[in-house]
């Protein structure tokens, strides 16, 4: 049988999507789930869970990394890629991604919704320089400013009262009468410390010179509008958006029946009106969108594909080779540090981490402690201490002190450099580095690779993340394996929170900020596909 054949397919990997690899897996069913970003979806930047049974309090993060880690532990695969298309009708299901084609004999859709943008007057125009929609990520940047935040959700009522930590104060905008999310959650917002709520309020319009200096409301009953300018002495604001979602089902239009709003229609099973596709979690229509809802979604989706799928291979006589475990290509989470030694184990050359610990003495001293626990593991990875002028004599930018950069088997400097610890979700990214550095590397469909070597002029890329930032590791990834396939570009991953003269050039107040050639700057997760286009303007 072709080895792209699976039992199931699982098109995303937030919570509903891994409670059905967790119930696949344990079935003794091939799964492979796809997602082109980081596993666990909204839950992943959620900063606190406390209402789920069975768990008094985790972090949104530790908790995706469990249900990924426990997939795994059945034998669920992971694939990082971006699906581009689908072939769902027959009793073979084709999915369409940029790392190829798989085909399977069920799918379970569970692509969940993105944060809705609101289309107000200077949304997009300050989205990174003031206008964010993700307060794990971005909280910090606003330290000691004030803070609204949109929504009269469950989303807003929790980022408020989180933003709180940073802010001097949250005011809540509410565009209704009353909250709309539990009595409990309301009244714990509305007598919260540090937290200002208006209700019947609509946001009209933001605007001010590099950063947010003004926004504009208006009361939806009176008409009257009020205008917030920045306090004296402040520097700027933040508006944080926290509106609903929208379902993840532009590939699905014409194939699949959907609502009027864009969800999935299915029935009590999460049967679609296609046999063999079913749909779970966000992506469909459903009154509660909570974690407990999006699981068991999971699971009930996973227990009829289980069924589906037995009873196709006895009609069709077709045997999938089991696997027991997902394959080596994919060691991309936090808990990449307890397997270091065996994924060191399949490098295919060695690799040099050349490490100029110059600039900022406290900062230097932890990188060199941090890169010296990693090579200990391994004659795989060498380090090497050189002068910022034996860096630059290699091709490296070295504008930015202290550095670690990444050298070839051959000595030769790949485009590939850490400024700060690539701790927290950059540890990720970091190792991604080293293995596509020494091969075997990550698999680039030659789509892919055609639009990275259309990059025909020099370009730097300083990426700005922040090490609390979900969805930085892969643009960072995406950059830095752009720049291994391509010489012309050069990706730095950049701290800012060690580096804040850099934020503070750039104005930067969001993560992911992607800086170009020093002058213009970019927000937000993009595909390889799409950094390569920005990368040629």
């Amino acid at each position: 049988m072709n080895s792209n054949l699976y039992d199931l397919i699982i098109i995303g990997s937030g919570s509903a999507g891994m409670t059905a690899g967790i119930y696949a897996g344990r079935s003794r069913l091939k799964t492979l789930v796809i997602d082109k970003e980081r596993a666990g979806g909204q839950i992943s930047i959620t900063n606190e869970v406390a209402n789920y049974p069975g768990i008094l309090n985790i972090s949104g993060p530790e908790l995706s990394d469990n249900m990924k880690k426990q997939a795994q532990s059945f034998g669920a695969k992971f694939l990082d890629a971006e699906v581009t298309g689908v072939e769902l009708e027959g009793d073979i299901k084709t999915v369409k991604t940029t790392a190829g084609d798989y085909q399977s004999l069920a799918v379970i859709l569970a692509a969940g919704a993105v944060p809705r943008v609101l289309g107000f007057k200077g949304e997009q125009e300050y989205r990174g320089r003031g206008i964010g929609y993700c307060a794990t990520c971005d909280g910090e940047f606003f330290t000691g400013m004030d803070v609204f935040v949109i929504g009269g959700g469950f989303a807003a009522a929790e980022e408020a009262m989180f933003l709180t930590r940073y802010a001097k104060k949250v005011r809540v905008i509410v565009r209704e009468p009353e909250f709309n999310c539990s009595k409990m959650i309301a009244e714990k917002v509305l007598n919260y410390p540090g937290i200002e709520v208006t209700f019947n309020t609509e946001i009209k319009e933001v605007g001010g010179g590099d950063v947010l200096k003004y926004a504009i409301f208006e009361n939806n009953r009176t008409g009257e509008r009020t205008r917030y300018d920045v306090p004296k002495g402040d520097v700027s604001f933040g508006v944080f958006v926290f509106a609903g979602y929208v379902p993840q089902t532009q590939l699905f239009k014409g194939i699949l029946n959907l609502d009027d709003y864009g969800y999935v229609i299915t029935d009590e099973d999460m049967r679609t009106n296609i046999e063999g596709v079913y749909a779970a979690g966000d992506i469909r229509p459903k009154k509660l969108r909570q974690l407990v809802t999006a699981v068991a979604d999971g699971a009930i989706a996973a227990t009829e594909a289980e069924r589906y799928i037995n009873e196709k291979k006895e009609q069709l006589g077709i045997v999938v080779e089991q696997e027991e475990k997902a394959d080596d290509g994919e060691f991309l989470d936090d808990e990449i540090k307890e397997q270091l030694s065996s994924i060191f184990e399949v490098f295919q050359n060695k690799v040099t981490i050349a490490a100029v610990l110059e600039g900022d003495a406290e900062l230097s001293d932890e990188m060199k402690g941090f890169l010296q626990s990693v090579t200990a593991l391994t004659d795989k990875v060498e380090l090497k201490v050189m002068s910022a002028a034996e860096l630059k004599a290699l091709g490296a930018s070295v504008d930015v002190l202290p550095t670690a950069a990444i050298l070839n088997s051959n000595g030769e400097y790949t485009g590939i450099q850490f400024h700060g610890v690539p701790g927290g979700h950059e540890f990720n990214s970091f190792i991604i580095a080293l293995y596509n550095t020494a091969g075997p590397g990550q698999e680039v469909s030659e789509a892919t690779l055609s639009e990275i070597a259309k990059i025909d002029k020099r370009v730097n890329v300083k990426i700005g993340v922040s090490l609390s930032c979900t969805l930085c590791p892969d643009v960072v990834a995406g950059s830095q394996l752009i720049a291994l396939k391509n010489r012309n570009v050069e990706a730095q991953m950049i701290d800012l929170s060690k580096f804040p003269e850099i934020k503070n050039k750039y104005s930067i107040m969001s993560v992911p900020a992607i800086i170009i050639n020093d002058e213009k700057v970019h927000f937000g997760k993009k595909s390889i596909e799409e950094l390569s286009e920005i990368f040629r303007a």
